[in-house]
C-alpha cells in the first residue's frame, strides 16, 4: 500500500505568510488561547470561513474532523481543540428532522490513509473492490471492504480528480478538475494514460459515467460544456450547453441511450441526443429565485426502470421527478425542509436513495415513489457531505463523507455474512 501523507511539519505551520485581506478575515475569529494556532493551522490548508460555516462541534467532535486533516502533535492539537469546542461548540440550528420507517440500513465507514485528500464519488467495482478519487490529495484510492486493506495511486500534481468511474476492462478513469484533463489508471499496473482536453477553454471536466456503447461521456462545469471520449481511440467532442450558466454538473444515461443533465446554475435539466448532439432542455420549479441558496439548483439525477428522471433541487430542498414523455414533473420537499440542501441521488431498485447535505449531521434518506414516504437515517461520521452515491453491484450504496476524510458502505435491509458488522475504525 502506497502511503501518502498530507502532514505539516510544525516549522511551516507557523511560517504561514499570511496578505492583509486574509489577516482581516483571520482577525474575525473569537479571542481565546489557541486562537494564532488556529489561525495558522487552518490557512495551511483552507480559509478559516469554513470554521464559521460549520455547525460546530463537540471536544470529541472537532477531534475526529481534525484527525481526518492533519497530524499535529498531542500538546499543539489539544490547545487548538480547546480553542474550537469552546468558541465554536455544537449548535442545534441544523439539526435534522429525522423520517421514521420501517426499513433497516447499516453503515460501514473507513477512514482513508492520506489526511485531507477529501474523498469523494467512491464507486464499487464487480469484485467487490471500493474505489475514490481523492481530490485534494491529487489520488485514486481502493479499498477491499473485506480485509479493510486500502492501497492509493498518486496521479499528476493539480490533477484534483473530481469524478471516477470504471469501464468493463477494470480501469479506473477520472475527470481531471483542476488540470483539464481526463485521466485512466489501471489498477493492475498503476499505468496512468491522461487526456488534456482539445479546448482549452474546457477547464474543469467534473462528473463521467461509461454508457452502453462504450463511450464516455462527462460534464465540464464552469466552462459550461459537456463532452465524449471515445476510449479505443482517444478522441474528445465538446459542445456547449444552450442555457448560459447552466454549469452542468451529473449525468445519467436513458435506456434508450439518451444523456441526461443536471443543471447547477439553472431551474433546468439537459438532455442530449448522442447520434446528433441536439441539447433539448427541460424546465423546472422555480418559483422564487431570490430564495435558492447559493444558487444551487439540480446538481444530481438518477434514472429509475421506467426512464423517470429523479432529481435533487439542491437550492429549495426538493426531490423531483420529471416524466420525459409527458413533460409532467412532481416534487417533494425534504423531511428538513427548504434549508435541507439535497445533494447526491440514486435509483436503487426503483427506490430512490439521497442526502441532506446541510444538515449535521448528514442525513441519508429512502424514498419510496409507491407509498411517497421519505425514510431517514443520520450519518455516523456526519460531519461531512455525500456529494455522490453510487449503486453496487449487490443491490447496497457506496457514500463517503469528504470532510472527515471516510469512504462508506450501506447495506439495504440486509447484512452481508463476511462484513464484521457496523465498522468504523
Amino acid at each position: 500500500m502506497s502511503q501518502l501523507s498530507f502532514q505539516l511539519p510544525i516549522a511551516i505551520l507557523f511560517a504561514v505568510s499570511l496578505p492583509a485581506d486574509a489577516q482581516q478575515q483571520l482577525a474575525a475569529l473569537p479571542d481565546g488561547p489557541g486562537k494564532e494556532l488556529v489561525e495558522a493551522a487552518c490557512v495551511a490548508c483552507h480559509e478559516t470561513d469554513i470554521i464559521f460555516s460549520s455547525a460546530g462541534y463537540t471536544h470529541a467532535q472537532w477531534s475526529y474532523l481534525i484527525d481526518g486533516m492533519i497530524a499535529l502533535p498531542d500538546a499543539l492539537k489539544s490547545n487548538i481543540l480547546q480553542y474550537l469546542a469552546t468558541s465554536f461548540p455544537e449548535k442545534y440550528d441544523r439539526r435534522p428532522t429525522l423520517a421514521p420507517g420501517e426499513h433497516k440500513v447499516t453503515f460501514l465507514e473507513w477512514r482513508v490513509p492520506t489526511r485531507g485528500q477529501r474523498p469523494r464519488d467512491p464507486v464499487m467495482t464487480p469484485d467487490g473492490m471500493i474505489y475514490w478519487a481523492g481530490m485534494y490529495g491529487d489520488l485514486i484510492g481502493r479499498l477491499n471492504p473485506k480485509t479493510g486493506e486500502m492501497t492509493e495511486w498518486r496521479l499528476e500534481p493539480g490533477a484534483h480528480p473530481h469524478s471516477i468511474i470504471n469501464d468493463l476492462a477494470g480501469n479506473i478513469w477520472y475527470t481531471g478538475n483542476g488540470n483539464g484533463t481526463v485521466g485512466k489508471l489501471d489498477p493492475d499496473t498503476g499505468a496512468i494514460t491522461v487526456h488534456a482536453m482539445p479546448d482549452p477553454a474546457a477547464r474543469d471536466p467534473h462528473t463521467a459515467i461509461f454508457t452502453r456503447s462504450g463511450d464516455y461521456w462527462f460534464t465540464v462545469q464552469n466552462s459550461n460544456m459537456v463532452g465524449r471520449l471515445v476510449p479505443d481511440t482517444g478522441e474528445i467532442r465538446l459542445v456547449d450547453i444552450p442555457t448560459t450558466g447552466a454549469r452542468p454538473y451529473g449525468l445519467e444515461e436513458d435506456s434508450s441511450g439518451m444523456i441526461w443533465i443536471g443543471y447547477r446554475g439553472a431551474s433546468k435539466l439537459g438532455r442530449v441526443d448522442p447520434d446528433s448532439w441536439r441539447v433539448m432542455e427541460f424546465d423546472t420549479p422555480n418559483p422564487n429565485p431570490e430564495s435558492h441558496h447559493g444558487n444551487h439548483y439540480n446538481r444530481r439525477l438518477s434514472i429509475d426502470s421506467h426512464d423517470m428522471v429523479w432529481y435533487v433541487d439542491s437550492g429549495r430542498g426538493y426531490l423531483g421527478r420529471l416524466n420525459p414523455k409527458t413533460g409532467e414533473i412532481k416534487e417533494w420537499v425534504t423531511p428538513s425542509g427548504p434549508g435541507s440542501h439535497p445533494y447526491a441521488i440514486e435509483v436503487v431498485n426503483d427506490v430512490v436513495w439521497l442526502n441532506e447535505s446541510e444538515q449535521r449531521p448528514d442525513v441519508l434518506l429512502r424514498f419510496d415513489p409507491e407509498t411517497e414516504q421519505f425514510q431517514s437515517w443520520p450519518i455516523p461520521s456526519g460531519f461531512g457531505i455525500i456529494r455522490n452515491m453510487r449503486e453496487t453491484p449487490d443491490g447496497n450504496l457506496v457514500i463517503h463523507q469528504s470532510s472527515t476524510n471516510t469512504v462508506g458502505l450501506v447495506l439495504i435491509d440486509h447484512e452481508s455474512a463476511w462484513l464484521p458488522g457496523p465498522y468504523r475504525p
